[in-house]
């Protein structure tokens, strides 16, 4: 669901149109085999995760330099971290978890240790978190005089055990179907899909689909952390990566030495997941209206008209025109969303889908092609793309119950369509495949603050689509100690990424020092796109 240089949903959304062939498969949904963890369970595994530190602690991990076809460049080293498939039996199963450092840049007398990185999905890989080093990211400089920059793949993602749905090629060959149904029929066709979807994971993936959890996640980071030879964990976490954060923190409250959380999942019960789906596609309306107000103020450049009525009917004109006849045979109207939705996702994309976007009203559509549709000869990119959708599914339908009724998915997510229709259609597409999902899913964790919890520094914009703002109001609330640092009239997602004179030494100082200002602060806004 969230997270920059991450999971990007560009390349996942209707995704399920790729699977298969409408006679595949009837389209009733199955009720799936839920279930609740028994206490007793979860004590086996808070043992199991115990055993399996105390494993990882003693072997540590073996450095070497980076296989040449994983794109880290040296002096990053890549290794290994052990760990179960199943925490309740932590002698059984094992899979490796791939994990990438570089050393702190500073002297010995600086070093504060490992800081790891989760950035987003799920299914998103932090293995380029060490690359901020190599690339001389100047927002991070002096952090990395401090620590080893440590990036890992999740469970299930890139290089650590990855888990699969579908032909990585079929997956991103498009057009796929318009996500807004114009009849029953529509509708029909795409739960046929999503239940195809769905078991399609049972049968490429279904050993390791009960144990894709964000639980079992946060047990690996606390593993990896034992394998480092930290004693407590540094930690930044964006987009989903806050909710993998708010989990660790409640099962591991006196392992955390510093943590950081960007763009933040609200992580009541009651929101994960179904409802913070619902929650993104209003907000992401809302994000979208502010870019389309800044192309119509920016009209003498790009030309899409000078009011946002005036720009906002382009895009349901180049809509109509894609659903009648696919640009370039392959963009239709669910391509335009995965790749307009980025706009609303990161101000980094403001100016380049303007762009495309004005160079198709001029006259010339390649630019939008080419940006839009699937490049089949990516086959890297393509692998990437699907296996980063197959573990954002099975994390999200794993970890809490789904509703099973067509009924309740129709109403709920026709209702939303009415007031805004950029993502809802093809939001409620993507998640549909957890109706019928086989594995068993868990109830979510009731994030709370244990004993010996430090402050977490919580950063957040206002106005963020993919993670709404009331997310970090209620991770601020359940985490005593935590401070707030608001960015006001912003939206981009990802916030510590971008140069912001009064966000970026806050973080820093709490980094290093531990340090947070005596009350919440608000920040005025990056600088805004000019293009």
């Amino acid at each position: 669901m969230r997270g920059r240089n991450h999971l990007r949903r560009t390349a996942v959304f209707g995704s399920a149109g790729t699977l298969v062939t409408a006679t595949l498969i009837a389209g009733a949904l199955a009720a799936p085999t839920a279930s609740a963890q028994s206490a007793h369970d979860r004590d086996d595994e808070a043992f199991g995760a115990t055993v399996a530190a105390a494993r990882a602690a003693k072997a540590g991990i073996d450095w070497q330099d980076c296989p040449a076809d994983w794109g880290l460049e040296k002096p990053i080293q890549c290794g290994w971290v052990s760990v179960p498939v199943d925490y309740a039996k932590p002698n059984g199963k094992q899979i490796k978890i791939a994990v990438d450092r570089i050393g702190a840049t500073g002297t010995p007398a600086e070093r504060q240790g490992a800081l790891l990185y989760n950035p987003g999905g799920p299914g998103g890989s932090g293995m380029r978190f060490p690359r901020r080093v190599t690339t001389k990211n100047k927002i991070w400089a002096n952090a990395a005089k401090a620590y080893d920059f440590v990036g890992f793949d999740p469970r299930g993602v890139g290089h650590s055990a990855p888990i699969s749905c579908v032909d990585p090629t079929e997956f991103v060959k498009g057009p796929k179907l318009d996500p807004v149904p114009d009849s029953e029929a529509d509708k029909l066709a795409q739960r046929k899909l999503a239940a195809e979807y769905a078991k399609g994971c049972a049968e490429k993936s279904g050993d390791m689909l009960p144990y894709m959890t964000t639980r079992n996640t946060a047990r690996d980071l606390d593993v990896i952390r034992a394998a480092l030879g930290e004693k407590k964990l540094n930690f930044v976490g964006v987009s989903y990566g806050t909710y993998l954060g708010a989990v660790y923190g409640t099962l591991y409250p006196n392992h955390v030495r510093r943590m950081v959380v960007d763009s933040v999942v609200n992580p009541a019960k009651s929101n994960i997941w179904y409802q913070a789906n619902l929650e993104q596609d209003i907000a992401f309306e809302g994000r979208l209206k502010d870019w389309m107000n800044w192309v119509a103020q920016n009209d003498a450049t790009f030309h899409l008209g000078k009011t946002y009525d005036e720009v906002q009917q382009q895009w349901v004109t180049l809509r109509a025109a894609a659903k009648k006849e696919p640009l370039g045979g392959k963009v239709g109207p669910a391509e335009l969303i995965g790749f307009f939705q980025s706009a609303p996702y990161y101000d980094s994309s403001w100016i380049p889908v303007a762009e495309a976007w004005s160079a198709y009203a001029a006259g010339d559509p390649q630019p939008l092609i080419d940006a839009a549709a699937a490049d089949l000869t990516d086959t890297a990119g393509n692998i990437s793309a699907e296996n980063g959708n197959a573990v954002y599914t099975a994390v999200e339908c794993a970890d809490a119950p789904w509703p099973t009724s067509w009924k309740k998915w129709d109403r709920d997510n026709s209702r939303l369509h009415e007031q805004y229709p950029f993502m809802t259609w093809a939001n409620a597409w993507m998640n549909l495949p957890c109706a019928t999902w086989s594995a068993p899913r868990q109830r979510p964790t009731e994030v709370k603050t244990g004993k010996g919890l430090p402050p977490v520094l919580i950063v957040q914009s206002e106005r963020d689509a993919a993670t709404p703002y009331a997310g970090a109001v209620e991770l601020h609330k359940r985490f005593k100690g935590s401070r707030l640092i608001t960015e006001k009239n912003a939206g981009s997602h990802g916030v510590t990424g971008l140069v912001n004179s009064c966000i970026n030494p806050k973080v820093e100082t709490y980094l290093l020092t531990g340090k947070v200002d005596s009350q919440d602060v608000t920040c005025e806004p990056h600088a805004t796109p000019q293009p």
